[in-house]
């Protein structure tokens, strides 16, 4: 369990429990078997009495108690199966409102976390410098306060949203459309307040949103990048990756850095990169608890990151771009 991504210590001297889905924290639960109790010890907060549980039920199980169901989200495509085999629901999909403006840039992936968080702040520095407004998405408090620390070196004022500070919630996500305006999320906390754009805000592109790394859910995804682009208003979307993620750790960092490497010595034709990723996809879908059927659409090695993975000095003068696969 780590401080500020499982769960935060509040300003009662409390350990409260923080929803890996949405961020939020989630007052009176309780970790059990007295591993909530361990954590107090631990953060050397007062130790309060463990609770027992005397009855349990899945949220499916409680669902199918009622004799009819229904729901509507606008991210339940992506599990369409799961719906299926668990309330043998289908997913119907109904057509937007406007047409989409809004467009969702392939990945960056990087080697380190650090050249990629250095990266995002650069992107962020340039469009704060244009004016349009931006919206840094992230999945544990802990990253939202480094790239805080981060674009406060750069003097950038920004605010930010996570499981600390969400009863600014509304107050912050009213204020995420206006021009010059920069907003740091955790698990796009706040997500159900529409991001209301100006007409300057439009006419600087539209609200800016960018992923501090893959979430291992794609619905979490889909919802940050569902921020733009609401109601036709225009925006983009990226996504900010290394090979240190949890998630590439997971699955198969080892080689996709061997791969990045040989590749960066000119020991790998550029034509086979493609086909040693593969085996990420294969990985992957072999894996049914993260659902990663668009895992990537493309993948892009940049060159600070490759060449700070070589031994010699390595130029590019653009980044490379591979298309690994898609739907």
């Amino acid at each position: 369990m780590t401080k500020d991504v499982e769960y935060v210590v509040s300003d009662d001297s409390e350990i409260v429990i923080v929803d890996q889905f949405t961020g939020r924290t989630m007052p009176g639960r309780v970790f059990s078997e007295g591993l909530h109790q361990a954590i107090e010890a631990k953060e050397n907060v007062p130790i309060k009495e463990e609770t027992s549980t005397l009855a349990t039920i899945t949220y499916q199980n409680l669902f199918r108690l009622y004799d009819k169901l229904a729901g509507m989200t606008g991210t339940a495509k992506t599990e369409e199966e799961e719906f299926l085999s668990t309330y043998n629901m289908r997913v119907i999909v109904i057509p937007t409102n406007r047409p989409i403006a809004r467009q969702d840039l392939p990945d960056e992936i990087y080697v380190h976390k650090s050249d990629k968080y250095k990266a995002l702040v650069a992107k962020v520095k340039e469009l704060y410098e244009k004016g349009q407004p931006v919206l840094v998405g992230t999945i544990a408090v802990e990253v939202s306060e480094l790239l805080d620390k981060m674009l406060n070196d750069e003097g950038i004022p920004h605010e930010v949203l996570n499981a600390k500070n969400h009863a600014r919630e509304a107050e912050i996500i009213a204020k995420a459309g206006r021009p010059k305006s920069v907003t740091i999320a955790t698990n796009m906390a706040g997500r159900g307040t529409d991001i209301k754009l100006t007409k300057e805000s439009r006419e600087l592109g539209g609200l800016a949103v960018l992923g501090s790394e893959r979430h291992e859910s794609r619905r979490i995804d889909n919802q940050l990048r569902g921020r733009s682009g609401r109601q036709g208003d225009p925006g983009f979307s990226r996504f900010y990756v290394s090979l240190e993620d949890d998630l590439m750790v997971r699955f198969g960092t080892d080689k996709l850095k061997t791969c990045s490497l040989r590749w960066a010595k000119g020991r790998l034709s550029p034509n086979r990169l493609p086909v040693r990723l593969q085996w990420l996809r294969r990985r992957s879908k072999a894996r049914t608890s993260i659902p990663v059927k668009t895992f990537w659409t493309t993948m892009t090695f940049c060159e600070d990151s490759v060449k700070s993975f070589t031994t010699r000095e390595t130029k590019f003068s653009n980044p490379t771009t591979y298309r690994i696969w898609s739907d």
